[in-house]
C-alpha cells in the first residue's frame, strides 16, 4: 500500500465507511495515516465514588440503585439514572439514548466512564460511556487514540483502519539530510507516523509529535521564505499622494484616532507613497479600530484615481462592510463608487457588478474570495484589503499580474502573535501593530466557572434576552462523536431549547454547514430574529452584532487563551454592557489558573504572550487552536520552540542549497514540490 491507495481497499472498510471517511476528508490511504488522532487517553482503575474528582474523566464501577426515568422535554429524551457504590451515590443522564432504559437493569453492575461534575453536594455524569468488565480491562493496557470523526464512524473503526493501514503500508526513504534528523533530535518518519498513532509511553508519543509538528512548521516556513524572495521588491506601478479627503474624513469622524492608529495610518502612506509595492500587516487586538485605518487607506487610492478592494471572510460580513462604506459614502462626502461581489449574487447582478469593475464606474470593490475569480476583469486595481480568513499570498499575486496587475496589499489580523513569534510567521510582510483601544468602549466583564454554574448562567442568559440582548454559546465540536466528553453543537442546542424560556429562539451554526444555510443563520441572527447562537469557532471571525452582550464558551479548557480572546471580540461591540462566561469541565489548578488570565485581563498580546510562557506540548492535547495558523498538529504558542528550530533549519538549508540541487537534498525537493502540487493552503502562498 502507498499514499494512494484507496482506503475503501483496506479489509473491513465498505462503501458506507467510505463516504463517512470523505467527510473527514480521508480518501486514499495517504490521508488516514496523516489523520492523527486529537486527543490521547490512558484508562485508569475504576474509582470509588466518594474518591471521583470533579472536572475529571473517571471510571466507576457502580450498581444500579433504581428505575431509570425517562422523559420528554421539547424533543429532547432526557434519561436519569441514580447508581451506587459502597462509598455513596452519583446520578447520570443521558440525552438522546431511551434505549437505555431496557439495558439498565435494576440491581445490576456496570462500569461507567465520564467527567465528574457537581450540583450542590451531589456528583454527577452526563452523556458516560459504558463498558463491560473484560472491555474497560482492555482499554487499560495501552494509549488510548482518539480521532476527530463525523456522526456514525466510531474510533473503534478508525483504530482498526490506521492499523490495518500502518501494517501493510510501504514506508518511503526519509526525506530529510541527515543533518537536520541529528541536529534536532528528530524521530525518523516511519517511527514518528506510527507512534503518533499507536505510542508505547507518553515519551516515545512526545518524540512522534515533535516531528509531526517539526514537519508542518518547516514546509510552511521554506514556502514563506521562497515567497519572500518573490515578493520583497516589487516595483510600486500605483505611486499615491497624500490627499485632503483622507484628512477631512478623518477629522470628520465622531471620535478621534487613537495614538497607534496614528502611527500605523503614516506607515502605510509611506508605502503607497515609497518606490516599492506595499505588502504589510496590521495586528490589532479585537476592536483596536483596524478597519477605520483600511478605510483610510482605501480613500487614498480611490482619490488618486484608481480601484480599491476589500475581502471578508463570510457573505454576511462583506455586506455589513458594504453597508458600512455606503453610509460613510453619503455621511461624509466620501468620493467612493462602492459595488458588492459575492457568490450567492444572481447571474444578472454579477454580470452588471463584473461591467461596473471592468469599466471603473466602481472604484471599490467589497465581497469574498469572489473578488479574484477569472471573470472580474478590474479597470485599475491598486490596494486590496484583507484579513486572516483570506491570505493574500503570491498566487493570488499572481492571478492578478496575469491580469496586468500587481497590487498594494494590506492584511488585518486580530490574532494576538507576540512580535518574537510574529517576525517568523509573517516573514514576508512588513508588521505594523496598533497596540491601543480606543477610550469608548467599555471593557468584557469576565467570569471563569466550573459546569456546576450552567443554570446559573442559563437563567443570566435569559434575563439577558429579556432586556432584550442576545448571546453566543461556543461549543468545541460540531456533532456527537466527533470529540468524545465535550459538549456538542447540535445536541447542546436541544439542551439550551429544552432549558430556556419557549419565547427564546436558540439555532446552532458550524463549519460543516453549506454556505446557504450559513449565511441564513448568520443574517438572522444579525437582525435579531435569533435571540441566542451556538455554534463552533466559525464565528469568531464571522459577523459584527452590536446587540450580542453575552459569549458562554462551553469546555474552555480546550481552546487556547488566545482563541478563547479573540471569540470574547464578539460581544463588547455596542453601547451596552458585556458579559463573557468561560465555563470549565476541568476544575485541576493549573487549568483554572490559565483560565484566571482571562479574567483578570482583556489585552489580547498580553494574554497571547502568557500563552506562551504558560503552555508547552505536554499541555497540547485537547487544546485546539484556529484562526490564521490553525496547523494540523502544530500551535504557534505550545510550539515556539519548534517553531523556531524549523526556521532555523529552512534558513541553513537555504544557505546550504537555494535550490535544493544537491544529490542528498533531492528526496526532500521532490516532497515539498509534492506538497505544493497536492495544493496545501499555507496560507495561499
Amino acid at each position: 500500500m502507498n499514499d494512494q491507495t484507496p482506503v475503501i481497499q483496506l479489509k473491513g472498510i465498505g462503501e458506507k465507511t467510505q463516504k463517512l471517511l470523505e467527510k473527514l476528508e480521508i480518501r486514499s490511504v495517504g490521508d488516514l495515516i496523516r489523520h492523527f488522532p486529537r486527543d490521547y487517553e490512558t484508562f485508569g482503575e475504576p474509582v470509588m465514588i466518594d474518591a471521583a474528582k470533579p472536572g475529571e474523566v473517571e471510571a466507576v464501577r457502580v450498581c444500579v440503585a433504581g428505575i431509570p426515568n425517562l422523559k420528554k422535554v421539547r424533543g429532547l429524551t432526557i434519561l436519569n439514572v441514580t447508581v451506587r457504590d459502597a462509598s455513596g451515590g452519583m446520578s447520570l443522564t443521558f440525552y438522546n439514548m431511551p434505549y437505555l432504559k431496557s439495558v439498565l437493569r435494576t440491581g445490576g453492575f456496570y462500569i461507567f466512564r465520564g467527567l465528574v461534575q457537581t450540583r450542590g453536594r451531589s456528583k454527577l455524569m452526563e452523556q458516560p460511556r459504558l463498558y463491560s468488565e473484560t472491555d474497560y480491562r482492555e482499554k487499560m493496557r495501552f494509549i488510548q487514540p482518539r480521532y476527530g470523526l463525523t456522526k456514525g464512524l466510531t474510533n473503534q473503526t478508525l483504530q482498526k483502519a490506521v492499523k490495518q493501514a500502518l501494517t501493510y503500508y510501504e514506508f518511503q526513504p526519509e526525506p530529510y539530510p541527515d543533518w537536520i534528523l541529528s541536529d534536532y533530535a528528530l524521530a525518523s518518519e516511519k517511527e514518528a507516523l506510527c507512534d503518533m498513532h499507536f505510542p508505547e509511553d507518553r515519551a516515545s508519543l512526545l518524540k512522534a509529535r515533535k516531528r509531526a509538528v517539526f514537519d508542518e512548521f518547516f514546509t510552511f516556513l521554506f514556502f514563506l521564505q521562497k515567497n519572500k524572495d518573490l515578493t520583497k521588491k516589487v516595483p510600486n506601478e500605483y505611486p499615491m499622494e497624500e490627499v485632503a479627503a483622507a484628512e477631512a474624513f478623518r477629522n470628520a469622524l465622531p471620535f478621534g484616532l487613537t495614538g497607534a492608529q496614528r502611527r500605523v495610518w503614516e506607515e502605510i502612506k509611506a508605502d503607497l507613497k515609497g518606490p516599492c509595492c506595499m505588502n504589510r500587516l496590521i495586528q490589532g487586538d479585537v476592536g483596536s479600530g483596524k478597519t477605520i485605518v483600511a478605510v483610510l487607506a482605501l480613500l487614498l487610492c480611490v482619490s488618486s484615481g484608481y480601484q480599491g478592494a476589500l475581502m471578508a471572510p463570510t457573505e454576511v460580513l462583506a455586506a455589513q462592510h458594504f453597508e458600512t462604506l455606503t453610509d460613510y459614502t453619503a455621511r461624509y462626502g466620501l468620493p467612493f463608487r462602492p459595488v458588492l461581489l459575492v457568490g450567492s449574487m444572481t447571474a444578472g447582478e454579477k454580470r452588471k457588478a463584473y461591467e461596473s469593475i471592468r469599466s471603473g464606474e466602481a472604484n471599490l470593490v467589497i465581497g469574498t474570495h469572489a473578488l479574484i475569480q477569472e471573470k472580474v476583469v478590474y479597470h485599475s486595481l491598486a490596494l486590496v484589503v484583507t484579513d486572516e480568513q483570506h491570505r493574500f499570498g503570491v498566487k493570488q499575486r499572481e492571478r492578478l499580474a496575469e491580469k496586468g496587475h500587481l497590487p498594494h496589499v494590506l492584511v488585518m489580523s486580530a490574532t494576538p502573535i507576540p512580535r518574537t513569534l510574529a517576525l517568523i510567521l509573517y516573514g514576508d510582510l512588513q508588521i505594523s501593530v496598533i497596540d491601543e483601544l480606543p477610550s469608548n468602549r467599555k471593557p468584557i466583564k469576565n467570569c471563569v466557572v466550573n459546569t456546576s454554574y450552567r443554570p446559573k448562567a442559563y437563567e443570566f442568559i435569559a434575563r439577558q434576552v429579556s432586556e432584550g440582548r442576545q448571546a453566543y454559546v461556543i461549543c468545541p465540536m460540531v456533532e456527537e462523536g466527533e470529540l468524545e466528553d465535550c459538549e456538542n453543537v447540535a445536541d447542546y442546542a436541544g439542551k439550551l431549547r429544552a432549558a430556556l424560556p419557549d419565547r427564546i429562539r436558540v439555532e446552532y451554526l458550524h463549519g460543516k454547514m453549506k454556505a446557504g444555510e450559513k449565511n441564513r443563520i448568520m443574517e438572522e441572527f444579525s437582525r435579531g430574529d435569533i435571540q441566542v447562537l451556538v455554534s463552533t469557532t466559525v464565528i469568531e471571525v464571522g459577523i459584527n452584532v452590536p446587540n450580542a452582550a453575552v459569549m458562554m464558551v462551553e469546555n474552555a479548557e480546550r481552546f487556547g487563551l488566545a482563541q478563547l480572546h479573540q471569540l470574547r471580540g464578539r460581544v463588547g461591540r455596542g453601547e451596552h454592557q458585556s458579559y463573557c462566561i468561560f465555563i470549565s469541565a476541568k476544575e485541576n489548578r493549573e487549568t483554572m489558573e490559565r483560565l484566571e488570565i482571562l479574567n483578570h485581563s482583556n489585552d489580547g498580546f498580553y494574554i497571547a504572550s502568557q500563552d506562551l510562557k504558560l503552555r508547552g506540548p505536554g499541555d497540547l492535547f485537547g487544546i485546539r487552536q484556529s484562526g490564521e495558523f490553525a496547523f494540523r498538529t502544530g500551535d504557534i504558542y505550545g510550539d515556539a520552540p519548534i517553531l523556531q528550530k524549523a526556521k532555523e533549519a529552512v534558513d541553513r538549508l537555504l544557505t546550504l542549497d537555494p535550490g535544493l540541487e544537491a544529490p542528498e537534498h533531492a528526496l526532500l525537493a521532490g516532497r515539498l514540490a509534492q506538497n505544493l502540487e497536492n495544493s496545501i493552503d499555507f496560507r495561499s502562498i
